[in-house]
């Protein structure tokens, strides 16, 4: 094939790629199922379905003293689940997914608990798929000896993860953003010692319901099939349950400058560790889009940000820089971070600080604003090329509560981004003297 012909096979299958997803953006709202809200994008492109179903049982649900009793009530759903089969080991478990040739794995955010199975849509198979997966969210046995033994697994990993500083380094930068919020709780070996099996029970009673939980589906699949799988789901989960202690309200970075912003943390490293930021916007806020073209500008677009050409191309201080906005349901952060020689650690801070404040203060110019829109738009049909991506996509917007045109209409909220916009949303959400900082291993100054 010369090279004429590659190029214009490549261009085709990218438009193909971008027409198809475009054809499958329509996202569908099925009927509400125990409480549940329920949402569909058909796509016959792969004789797939992939499922996602999302519970408002995330870390921040934690108790005092317990941190990780969240991730271990989803990470030991499929350990050992009462079936209509009976009881199934996780041996039984493990077998029948690979019987299947499915893949259904269970994980744990800050905000939600998820569990997501990817099947082929042959009604067998996929009824076989969602039964298993039905009895791991609704009847997971929780077996005491189960429970100890991947206590101990746990505790093995917390321990050695302690003698990585990037692990360090994001545990204390949590705790200094989120402050008193439950988000700044992270796994100890003290915490996870201290859960029981009651403690399991207990929590996945309280928080497994269909009023806390949202499905969504990508696939090969019409909307009566989806429908069914929805019931099939959550046949056994109760609609709702005991009223839920609200959550603390996240204290804001204060307005007022901070008496003490930067954490020092003694680590035996030959680099530094730097991590820098501040609480910041919800992904529904306005405010969402004129910050992520600008933080494209700032930090988020690699090799062409400000970030990378200050502390990289012009002073060789580190390999990498990025910033980033992490907006949740609820609220979000801002964070920037480096690593770099222990010695460089202070001037590279100064450089990351400096650069992030000019940026704050003036924003982007006109010509960054355009290139920033530009690989933005036309990056996103890698956003929404394949089924799983198309679920991460529904998954956010459904979890996020966004009109369900914001798929189609993303490019265009892009695009209408104004410097105005960029400037005010930075100088609103975002101040140096208010930011915290967490510099690990670097040698006291």
């Amino acid at each position: 094939m010369n090279v004429f012909v590659k190029s214009i096979s490549v261009c085709l299958f990218t438009f193909c790629l971008f027409s198809n997803a475009h054809a499958i953006l329509p996202i569908e709202k099925l009927d509400s199922y125990k409480g549940a809200k329920a949402y569909l994008v058909q796509t016959k492109a792969l004789p797939m379905v992939d499922i996602e179903v999302s519970i408002d049982a995330g870390d921040r649900h934690d108790p005092a003293g317990k941190s990780g009793l969240a991730d271990m009530v989803a990470g030991l759903m499929n350990y050992g689940v009462k079936s209509e089969k009976g009881v199934l080991t996780e041996a039984q478990i493990a077998d029948e997914i690979a019987d299947l040739g499915a893949n259904i794995g269970l994980s744990v955010s800050g905000e939600r608990a998820i569990l997501r199975i990817r099947s082929l849509s042959r009604k067998d198979l996929r009824d076989r798929a969602v039964q298993l997966a039905a009895a791991m969210l609704s009847a997971p046995t929780y077996d005491s000896k189960i429970v100890e033994r991947e206590k101990q697994r746990t505790i093995t990993s917390l321990l050695e993860a302690e003698t990585k500083p990037e692990f360090v380094l994001e545990r204390r930068f949590k705790k200094s953003v989120y402050g008193n919020y439950p988000l700044a709780d992270s796994p100890t070996v003290k915490s996870v010692a201290a859960v029981s099996v009651n403690d399991l029970v207990q929590f996945h009673k309280q928080f497994y319901r269909g009023d806390r939980m949202i499905v969504s589906i990508v696939g090969d699949i019409d909307r009566a099939q989806a429908e069914e799988i929805v019931k099939a789901l959550l046949k056994q989960i109760p609609a709702s349950g005991q009223p839920i202690a609200k959550l603390p309200e996240l204290e804001r970075s204060p307005v007022e400058p901070l008496a003490q912003r930067e954490i020092q943390i003694p680590f035996d490293s030959q680099q530094a560790h730097i991590a820098m930021g501040m609480t910041a916007v919800a992904r529904n806020n306005p405010d969402y889009f004129p910050l992520l073209v600008g933080n494209y500008v700032l930090g988020g677009g690699g090799f062409v940000s400000r970030l990378m050409a200050e502390v990289r191309e012009k002073r060789g201080l580190a390999y990498s820089v990025f910033s980033y906005f992490i907006p949740g349901k609820e609220n979000g952060i801002f964070q920037a971070g480096l690593q770099t020689k222990s010695d460089q650690a202070a001037l590279a801070l100064e450089v990351m600080s400096s650069t992030t404040a000019q940026f704050i203060a003036d924003g982007p110019t006109p010509s960054e604003l355009v290139a920033a829109k530009a690989n933005l738009v036309n990056g996103y049909p890698l956003r929404i090329d394949n089924n799983r991506k198309l679920l991460d996509n529904v998954s956010s917007i459904a979890w996020n509560d966004l009109p369900l045109d914001t798929m189609d209409v993303w490019t265009k909220q892009v695009e209408a981004v104004t410097l105005e916009q960029v400037n005010a949303a930075f100088k609103k959400y975002l101040a140096m003297d208010r930011m915290k900082i967490v510099v690990l291993g670097a040698k006291n100054k």
